[in-house]
């Protein structure tokens, strides 16, 4: 069960939330159908391969996946990689190139299997909250711009939200705008947004239906030229073990692993910030697990590698979905779909499905907790500005990219340039503290007493000598012994260990000692690994034991 925490959640379902996932697979099925074949298009297949990579791997993660709510399946971000694989191996002939798409599917599902199990996950932990939150606006932003030109009955061709502000501009001002279309479209929004706070009402199954009947009732694909689904293929996918022989294996793999990095980038930090959203805690290792399963599924049922899809998952929630089952049921439902009523959705207008997307899209935008980071830590507030404008101008792959780059950066600033402190003794007050924020303290005359509120590692090494030095040169009383209390040091590496060697040996041939105070055992452990704990002499198990003993040792006439 451990490794199939879909049906944990499953097992313990609580009755009260079917109707809402019923509800939510609903809606979702009006969304999962255009896109899977929107999707399989653009990635060089036919469209019906877009719907086996649809239903297969949702069935999958239902049970292998930690996250209630996110939806797997073929995604933007992957399209082009697959093209690029499979337009020059297919030569034109569409079963060859589902073959390739669907061995790519494999070797994606063994990458996101292998991050999983060598438990790679973790890389979702480097991002903090404002990053996630400039992830996710510059999600919505890019959901919502590409959402326009459908909401308005044309199509335009630019890459990124700015590029595509413009052609939609143009493409206004040239008249191509299909007004009928944008007025079902807009219609659709609008009663979504009206009926959203109600959360007992399938809004967004109302409005899909209601735009659906209305475009068929008064033909208006036909008399007003707004642009519909239309007849679905027929039948479901059968397990296929795909193979094109080894000529083609090492582009294919090549892909493959492309497309896996892609999806992982995607998923991990999609999953986080789902995760972060709806306060249910999410094992990193086992989405690349799931993740891996529902590639692995959709290789071997004829479809094409997949990742999570902001969108789909931003549908889902708005929907009011509450677990896994709701995935289950859309996929379930264009099986269905499939087998039985092929052409029920053929009037489902384009402009209503961008609808539903944008009010999706307008649920991602987080505006107000990063007025709150703006008023208290402004670099923080701008940090989540920046991955955001990231994400907008490159594009959402590059702004993951982006994101873990500021995120390493913010993690080694911290580190790099940390707070420390010259201790004193404050009448009145226990222990011994700062003495810039306490300017009465009392100096242990010839003693240094210093502290470093960090690891210690190869960024701050200098700063830690520097820091030191600075303290002796201006301690008012010639110094015989500096006193490193280490209860913040939490570890150390090679490059800090060679600095400490320097700076006690260049302390010592100054007539000072260097000792620590307070150091954690695992930091000592790593002193002794690196063959220098015996020359730092005693170490203390408290500041005052360190004071105390340098008291003694010089006999220095003073009061702690």
């Amino acid at each position: 069960m451990r490794w199939l925490p879909g049906l944990q959640i499953l097992a313990r379902y609580d009755a009260a939330w079917l109707p809402r996932d019923l509800a939510a697979g609903l809606v979702l099925t009006s969304m999962l159908v255009p896109v899977g074949i929107a999707y399989a298009v653009a990635s060089g297949v036919p469209g019906i391969t877009g719907l086996y990579a649809t239903i297969v791997p949702l069935l999958a993660y239902a049970l292998v996946g930690p996250s209630r709510i996110l939806v797997l399946g073929p995604d933007s971000s992957l399209a082009p990689v697959i093209l690029a694989i499979v337009l020059p191996l297919s030569a034109g002939d569409p079963e060859r190139a589902v073959m390739v798409a669907s061995l790519m599917a494999l070797v994606s599902g063994v990458v996101c299997a292998l991050i999983g199990l060598l438990r790679l996950g973790f890389v979702t932990e480097l991002l903090s909250k404002p990053i996630r939150y400039g992830y996710m606006n510059g999600i919505a932003l890019t959901v919502l711009v590409s959402q326009l030109p459908k909401l308005l009955g044309f199509s335009i061709d630019a890459a990124g939200p700015l590029r595509a502000l413009v052609e939609i501009a143009n493409a206004i001002a040239g008249g191509r705008a299909n007004w009928a279309a944008f007025a079902v479209g807009a219609g659709v929004l609008a009663l979504i947004m009206i009926l959203k706070p109600f959360k007992r009402i399938p809004g967004l199954l109302i409005a899909v239906v209601g735009a659906t009947l209305a475009v068929g009732w008064f033909a208006l694909d036909a008399t007003a030229g707004v642009k519909v689904l239309g007849p679905l293929p027929q039948g479901l996918p059968s397990f296929a073990l795909p193979w094109i022989g080894f000529d083609a294996l090492s582009q294919i793999v090549i892909g493959g692993c492309a497309v896996g990095m892609v999806a992982f980038a995607d998923t991990s930090v999609l999953s986080r910030t789902y995760a972060a959203r709806l306060r249910t805690p999410v094992d990193p290792n086992q989405e690349m697990l799931a993740l891996g399963a529902g590639n692995l599924a959709a290789g071997l049922f004829q479809g094409i590698p997949i990742s999570s899809s902001s969108s789909r998952t931003a549908v889902a929630e708005a929907a009011g979905a509450k677990t896994q089952l709701a995935g289950i049921i859309g996929a379930v439902a264009v099986a269905l779909l499939l087998i039985f009523a092929p052409n029920l959705l053929q009037s489902l207008p384009n402009s209503a499905l961008a609808a539903v997307v944008i009010s999706a899209a307008i649920g991602l935008f987080e505006i107000a907790d990063l007025r709150r980071i703006f008023r208290i830590q402004q670099w923080e507030f701008w940090l989540s500005m920046v991955c955001f404008a990231g994400v907008a101008v490159l594009g959402v792959i590059p702004g993951i990219g982006l994101a873990i780059v500021l995120a390493v950066i913010e993690f080694l600033w911290d580190g790099w340039r940390p707070h420390y402190a010259v201790l004193g003794r404050v009448d009145g007050v226990r222990g011994y503290h700062d003495i810039k924020r306490y300017p009465g303290a009392r100096l242990i005359p010839g003693m240094v007493l210093f502290r470093w509120d960090a690891p210690l590692f190869f960024a701050n090494a200098e700063q830690f000598r520097r820091c030191v030095l600075d303290a002796v040169a201006a301690s008012p009383t010639p110094v015989k012994r500096v006193v490193v209390t280490a209860e913040p040091v939490t570890s150390i590496d090679v490059t800090c260990a060679d600095m400490l060697e320097e700076l006690e040996q260049h302390l010592r041939e100054s007539g000072i000692e260097l000792r620590f105070a307070e150091m954690k055992d695992p930091v000592k452990d790593k002193l002794k690994r690196f063959e220098l704990f015996d020359r730092f002499g005693t170490y203390y198990p408290t500041n005052g034991a360190a004071v105390d003993a340098y008291l003694d040792d010089y006999n220095v006439d003073w009061k702690p």
